[in-house]
């Protein structure tokens, strides 16, 4: 092995951490290379085994054959999308096609397949555990899906398509990321900020500074800055040039996404049908609970149902409001955030601000820390001694409270910056499972833009920002409670509708005074969240509930529309969005909005023809909560079954028996409707 590659060789951190402190830009590429050449090596040993082809020596060895690889591409994946300059954001072009073509050499070779499949037909005889039967089929079913039963001929096509498919997500990703930094407002008369609140306008007034425009406020379309600008500034000419600015991201222009939409849909539905499918969706969903594209469309049509006529009323609603209180005739999407907001005071006498000064960053994290000690038993601890790859990320080790037992290393990352993509989403540095012949523990991460500490102020965080992270706590808490043998099958490793259940249910939580009261404290008196501000926030947590239904339903229908449709008959990505969202639509179209070109999502983040699985693991997550919501908010014995039967199988059994065995019968799907207040 090249012996000063920090990628290549064994880290000395604590539980061999990534050395961040030792990577650089230019150790990416030869690392790549050298892994690559590795797993083939590995490959080519399981071919040359001459023995009969068993278990072991096949699943098994493969399984562990492209480790370091894997290894190295979660480490580069997880920079190019949380921390990459224009240096490593270039390699993207380079690496995933590598990764990618190593990937189509082991699923398209027939020596490995032949051995998979003699192992796979002979797996009756065969005395094997629960979670060996399901890493054996998980294997068969992932060469089959990748072409290994294909002729040469359609293996070729397969592994071009699949070689473009890895430079475009990237590209489509970087198009979004660069369209968002490139828009800037900067205001400086005091009428063009009216209504927007004290420590935003901090923010915005530092943010500003740093960038060499002392005494003006700059606002941009990071989530922090974007939407309380959405939420609170009065000048409606302003929201509109602000709204526009988002919603057209990449969407012509110099970082237009268009054609790349155009030509991911079509390759992806070239794919499916050479793998004998009618479209990608009826690919994907193969391998997800809801089995089929029809089953989906039932799925979100039945709660369109259930959510539009009270999502007409919530728009109306606020319409009335709006002209009630400024005569304004018509409500436009930029008024939406900003009278919904004074609706939501007026009816429930509280504003969003008023929550912010008990959400100080810190408290929370405590606060999501102490939910996982009630509820699991876990402990965490900082240890500054781990390297991290940017100065605002911090490193904890986890601990089982009871028995003192390690279980992995968590790392938090919160804030936004040029060099990070927006949104928020948990990964992992290392899987839990067998590496080099021992079970390891995790290496967790979550990854957030939240608001930023100004120079008087902590981070405050807004509600949302607080359900966000608790969701993303709840996909960490899946990777750290991952308890099995083969790291494909630990932890989120899961079905794509199912994997959203860890995560919803933490959201819980933080709408029961139970849960507040162990974290949210006024950051400058220490007071507890007042009683009646913890009722007002619960009475209004129904508010718009259809308006929101709605919306995520229009994103789902929007998705599958894309991924059922047959791309030549896609000539304008505009027309086509239009008339894929038309029935979820509350508002009239608006000339250059255009949501598909920077759906990150299903383009560049592996949702596709799964974005329906946030509604899907709503309806779980209601009906698992209602359990909790019976038994008691940190009821021991339920805490233990959701994490015995749920959070530590990860992938090692059907998610609905993994489901069954916790609730003890299927999920009701009226559980979601009775919590939105639908039904």
């Amino acid at each position: 092995m090249t012996s000063n590659n920090p990628l290549l060789t064994k880290s000395l951190a604590k539980d061999e951490a990534v050395p961040f402190d030792k990577i650089k830009v230019s150790d990416y590429l030869p690392a790549v290379d050298e892994s690559i050449q590795i797993a083939q090596a590995n490959i080519a040993k399981i071919k040359a085994d001459k023995t009969p082809a068993n278990f072991d020596n096949t699943i098994v060895a493969l399984e562990a054959a492209a480790e370091l690889a894997e290894k190295i591409g979660l480490i580069y994946g997880n920079m190019e999308t949380a921390n990459a300059d224009e240096a490593l954001q270039a390699l993207a072009q380079e690496i995933y096609p590598k990764f990618t073509a190593l990937s189509s050499d082991i699923s398209l070779d027939p020596v490995i397949f032949q051995r998979v499949k003699a192992v796979y037909d002979s797996r009756a005889s065969l005395t094997l555990t629960k979670e060996q039967s399901r890493l054996l089929e998980k294997t068969y079913l992932s060469f089959a899906r990748n072409g290994a039963l294909l002729n040469e001929q359609d293996k070729e096509k397969l592994r071009q398509i699949d070689q473009e498919l890895s430079v475009l997500g990237p590209k489509y990703s970087e198009n979004v990321l660069k369209a968002t930094n490139a828009f800037e407002m900067y205001l400086d008369k005091k009428e063009d900020v009216a209504g927007i609140p004290e420590g935003i306008l901090e923010g915005a007034a530092a943010a500003a500074e740093a960038k060499g425009k002392k005494g003006q406020w700059l606002f941009n379309l990071q989530t922090p800055s974007y939407l309380p600008f959405m939420t609170y500034a009065q000048n409606r000419a302003l929201r509109e040039k602000m709204w526009k600015a988002y919603a057209s991201r990449a969407f012509k222009g110099e970082f237009d996404n268009q054609e790349i939409v155009k030509k991911i849909v079509t390759l992806r539905s070239q794919r499916a049908k050479i793998l004998n499918f009618k479209t990608h969706a009826d690919f994907v969903l193969a391998e997800r609970m809801a089995q089929t594209p029809q089953t989906v469309f039932d799925f979100l049509r039945k709660l369109l149902t259930a959510s539009k006529e009270a999502g007409k009323r919530d728009v109306k609603e606020v319409a009335d409001f709006a002209k009630k209180t400024d005569g304004l005739n018509e409500i436009m999407p930029w008024d939406f955030a900003f009278y919904s907001e004074k609706l939501k005071e007026e009816k429930y006498a509280f504003n969003e601000e008023d929550l912010r000064p008990y959400f100080k960053l810190e408290n929370v994290v405590d606060g999501v820390f102490a939910h996982a000690k009630q509820l699991y038993g876990l402990t965490f601890k900082e240890n500054k001694d781990i390297p991290v790859y940017h100065p605002e990320v911090k490193a904890y080790e986890v601990f089982e409270e009871k028995s003192g037992k390690y279980m992995g290393l968590f790392y938090t990352d919160y804030f936004p910056r040029e060099t990070k993509k927006g949104g928020a989403w948990m990964t992992l540095f290392r899987n839990q499972g067998l590496s080099d012949g021992t079970l390891k523990r995790p290496h967790v991460s979550i990854v957030c833009n939240f608001t930023k500490p100004t120079p008087t102020k902590p981070s405050l965080l807004t509600y949302d920002e607080v359900r966000t992270l608790f969701h993303e706590f709840g996909h960490a808490l899946h990777g750290m409670l991952s308890d099995v043998t083969y790291q494909s099958l630990s932890g989120p490793n899961v079905y794509w509708d199912f994997v959203e259940l860890p995560s919803q249910i933490m959201e819980n939580w933080v709408g029961e005074k139970e849960g507040l009261d162990l974290f949210a404290r006024h950051y400058e008196t220490n007071e507890a969240m007042p009683a009646d501000l913890i009722k007002k926030l619960k009475a209004s947590q129904k508010f718009q509930a259809g308006y929101m239904s709605c919306r995520q339903i229009q994103f789902g229908l929007m998705d599958m529309a894309w991924h059922t449709a047959e791309p030549t008959a896609i000539h304008n990505v505009d027309s086509f969005e239009e008339e894929a969202t038309a029935e979820t639509r509350l508002f009239p179209k608006i000339e250059g909005a255009n949501t598909s070109v920077s759906f990150s999502h299903i383009f560049a983040g592996g949702y596709s023809a799964g974005y329906y699985s946030y509604k899907w693991a709503e309806v779980l997550d209601a009906d698992a909560f209602e359990y909790f919501m019976e038994k008691g908010l940190f009821n021991p014995e339920v805490a233990t079954k959701f994490k015995e039967n749920i959070l530590s199988r990860g992938g090692t059994e059907h998610p609905m028996e993994l489901y069954k065995r916790f609730r003890g019968r299927e999920p009701d799907p009226q559980a979601l409707l009775r919590r939105d207040g639908l039904i």
